[in-house]
C-alpha cells in the first residue's frame, strides 16, 4: 500500500513538473543556450522570458484555474474529454496574444517560432480532442523533440543525445499519465507523435 502510494505521488510530480504549458520556455532558454541568440544581452533574454512566462502559462493556468472553479469540477474532472475544450481555447487565445505582442515588438524569427511551435501542438490536440482524447502532457514533450529536430536540421548540429533524453523524459511522463488514469497507451503515444509533427512541420513552413 504504501509502495502504491510513493508511486502515485511520483506520478503527480511528474505530472505537475512536466506541465504542457512550458515547451515554448524551455525552447527559448534552449535558443538561448546553444544558437547564435547566445550572443543577445542576459536582461533582453530575461525579459523575453518573463514576457513568454506571462502569456503561455500564468495566464492560461490562473484563466482555467478560474473557470475550474466557476464551474465547480476537480482537477480529474476537469481531464474529461467533452470539458477539455474551453481551457484548449483560453491557452490559443493566449498562445495567439503572445505571438501577435512578439510580431510588434519585431523579434527574432526564431524565437516567435517557438511560440507558434507549441500553438499548432495546442490547436492540434484541441482538434483532435472533439473525438478522441489525447495526452496534451505527452504531446508537449513530442513538441520538443519535433522542434529540436527542425532547429537541427536549420542550425546543423546532431539532436541524437537530446532526442534520446526527450524519449526518455516522454516515457516517464507517459508512465505517469496512465498511473494517474488519465490516459490510455494509445492517448499517450498519439500525443507524442501528435506534438512532434505538429511542431516540427510548425517551424519547417515558417
Amino acid at each position: 500500500m504504501r509502495q502504491e502510494k510513493q508511486i502515485i505521488l511520483t506520478a503527480r510530480i511528474l505530472s505537475v513538473l512536466f506541465t504542457p504549458f512550458y515547451l515554448p520556455i524551455i525552447g527559448l532558454i534552449a535558443l538561448f543556450s546553444f544558437s547564435y541568440l547566445s550572443i543577445f544581452p542576459w536582461l533582453y533574454k530575461l525579459q523575453v522570458l518573463i514576457m513568454v512566462y506571462l502569456f503561455t502559462i500564468l495566464m492560461p493556468t490562473f484563466m482555467i484555474s478560474l473557470y475550474r472553479r466557476y464551474q465547480g469540477w476537480n482537477l480529474i474532472e476537469l481531464g474529461h474529454r467533452e470539458k477539455r475544450m474551453v481551457p484548449y481555447v483560453i491557452s490559443i487565445v493566449c498562445y495567439f496574444t503572445c505571438i501577435y505582442v512578439m510580431d510588434k515588438l519585431h523579434m527574432p524569427h526564431f524565437m516567435s517560432s517557438i511560440v507558434v511551435a507549441a500553438l499548432m501542438v495546442q490547436i492540434s490536440c484541441a482538434l483532435i480532442n472533439v473525438w478522441w482524447k489525447i495526452s496534451e502532457h505527452t504531446a508537449a514533450i513530442g513538441g520538443m523533440g519535433g522542434a529540436l529536430f527542425a532547429f537541427a536540421e536549420y542550425l546543423g548540429f546532431n539532436p541524437v543525445w537530446w532526442l534520446c533524453l526527450i524519449f526518455i523524459v516522454a516515457g516517464l511522463v507517459g508512465t505517469s499519465r496512465m498511473i494517474l488514469r488519465q490516459h490510455s497507451l494509445s492517448q499517450v503515444v498519439g500525443g507524442f507523435w501528435v506534438g512532434f509533427v505538429s511542431a516540427a512541420l510548425a517551424i519547417f513552413l515558417l
